[in-house]
């Protein structure tokens, strides 16, 4: 469920980034003004039970979250749950940086997606060097890294024959005399002595330490106590690229492994375990896609150059229907809006992935869109535009939805209607009893998946379950459509300056997703 880059106007928004004065001083505090007004309005709509828009208010109002600039980092860092990176690899991390800017990473490999059968595990030692803040993603800080020791331990016969075979292959003559390896032994990775670094043969790569982000959240039922998270760059969803690229987003978080009280089973099972003593996280059955009800972003979200966006999903399981809201803003905490898209479509009946273990493939299609400008950088975007390529000419206004399905989407965003994706899903449940929904990481490149061999191989953030019926639901929306609120993004805000330049990177690359 994305749309391609913008491919046009960019000439245009380059000039307009330049012009002073877009807003007032008064206009961060008319922005969040404006926008509690309708999110106040549309929960008074809706049963007290119903918690989606509680939700996403809570993320605008900026969750209790402060962010360290630059980043302390010196701490032990560990996976909260079975992370899936694309390909797909089925992982685990537990890193350690230390006061003289020196690290040890283990990266454990599983053979199964639930992280159950550990195949090999990496031992990184190295050092990392912080850098300046970073231009690409805002309230991210640049780093650089450098290897000092690279090891790999197999943990069965088969996977040190299988790997013994790939460096082979990759570096002829790096195991002499065409000897493999043994299990739950230590081997170096690179040879001075040949000089050859085999890396390559595992498509190993550190870039995710060249992007950086630390952030402490305090908790609600005890505002004292804080859980702080360590977000390293993201992997590159192509694999050709993976050991070229630098990250523009984000991998899932690493918890603190000190806050043992707040974190989870699998986290405190990572902490305690090396090499030899690979984790083995509890088994548990998968669980199967339900596409119906209610499904929330739980953080403000970040994609590739720069979006920052949330996501609130509405699926209709009786007629295979579907909606989304996104929420488009200029910053990391998700509390200046520039822009908003609603989207309506089908989607077909789920399939097991063949590729990816726990994974089911989606078919979705895109065919009816509405947008809403909200600051003055994106309504003079859509303005300058001549004819029908984006809504009826000049007739943009902040805070005015406008339905583009009749000019087949709009190129000032990039999007083109009719539109069709090949997705990737699973479900899984939380420590709290939640459902949480995955679907497909968005491509590096800011392309779409609009073919099935470009389907994904790994997921994004995970929304929540925040209602399970939709009938409610509709009702309420129909009865409140002439008003403005925040289901449909027909809100009025103001924006300051700064966003134009955020607006600008995040068209090039994701709109919608």
């Amino acid at each position: 469920m994305a749309l391609h880059r913008l491919k046009a106007a960019a000439t245009y928004l380059m000039l307009l980034l330049i012009l002073p004065g877009l807003d007032d001083a008064s206009s961060l505090h008319d922005s969040e003004e404006a926008f509690n007004r309708p999110m106040e309005k549309t929960s008074e709509n809706f049963s007290k039970d119903f918690q989606c828009h509680h939700m996403l208010k809570h993320l605008y109002n900026g969750a209790r979250i402060t962010v360290q600039m630059p980043p302390k980092v010196e701490s032990h860092w560990v996976s909260t749950s079975c992370e899936v990176r694309p390909g797909p690899e089925f992982i685990t991390r537990s890193y350690r940086f230390y006061s003289n800017n020196t690290f040890k990473a283990y990266q454990f490999n599983y053979g199964d997606n639930h992280c159950t059968q550990p195949s090999y595990t990496l031992v990184i030692v190295g050092k990392l060097r912080l850098r300046q803040t970073s231009w690409i993603i805002r309230g991210a800080t640049e780093a650089d890294y450098h290897l000092h020791r690279v090891q790999i331990v197999c943990h069965s016969k088969m996977k040190a024959e299988e790997i013994s075979l790939r460096l082979n292959r990759s570096c002829p003559g790096f195991l002499p005399g065409h000897k493999t390896w043994e299990p739950h032994l230590p081997y170096d990775l690179s040879s001075n002595e040949s000089g050859c670094n085999c890396f390559r043969a595992l498509n190993f790569a550190m870039h995710e330490l060249q992007l950086l982000r630390v952030e402490k959240q305090h908790l609600h039922h005890n505002p004292e106590q804080v859980v702080q998270e360590l977000f390293l760059g993201d992997i590159h969803t192509n694999w050709s690229q993976r050991m070229y690229s630098r990250p523009s987003s984000y991998q899932p978080p690493l918890q603190d492994a000190k806050n043992h009280a707040h974190g989870s089973m699998p986290s405190r099972i990572i902490s305690r375990s090396d090499e030899y003593h690979p984790p083995v996280l509890p088994p548990k059955a998968d669980l199967p896609v339900g596409l119906y009800g209610h499904w929330v972003s739980q953080r403000c979200e970040v994609r590739p150059e720069v979006l920052f966006l949330t996501r609130h999903f509405v699926f209709h399981d009786n007629n295979n229907t579907w909606e989304g809201h996104y929420y488009h803003f200029s910053d990391p905490v998700c509390k200046h809006p520039t822009f908003s898209i609603y989207a309506k479509g089908r989607y077909s009946h789920r399939i097991p992935s063949a590729k990816v273990m726990g994974g089911t493939e989606f078919v979705f299609k895109v065919n009816h869109m509405k947008v809403t400008p909200m600051d003055a950088a994106t309504v003079s975007l859509l303005n300058v535009f001549n004819g029908n390529a984006c809504g009826a000419e000049g007739s943009w206004h902040i805070g005015v939805e406008q339905d583009v399905t009749h000019t087949n989407g709009c190129v000032a965003l990039g999007i083109g209607l009719p539109h069709t994706e090949y997705e990737l899903f699973k479900m899984e449940q939380d420590a709290k009893g939640r459902y949480l929904l995955f679907n497909g990481q968005r491509p590096s490149d800011g392309s779409s998946p609009d073919r099935p061999e470009k389907r994904a191989t790994s997921y994004q953030a995970p929304l929540v379950q925040c209602a399970a019926s939709v009938d409610r639901l509709d009702e309420s929306t129909e009865n409140s459509k002439q008003s403005k609120n925040i289901n449909n993004g027909s809100v009025r805000y103001h924006h300051s300056a700064g966003a134009a330049v955020l607006l600008f990177i995040c068209m090039v690359r994701h709109v919608y997703c």
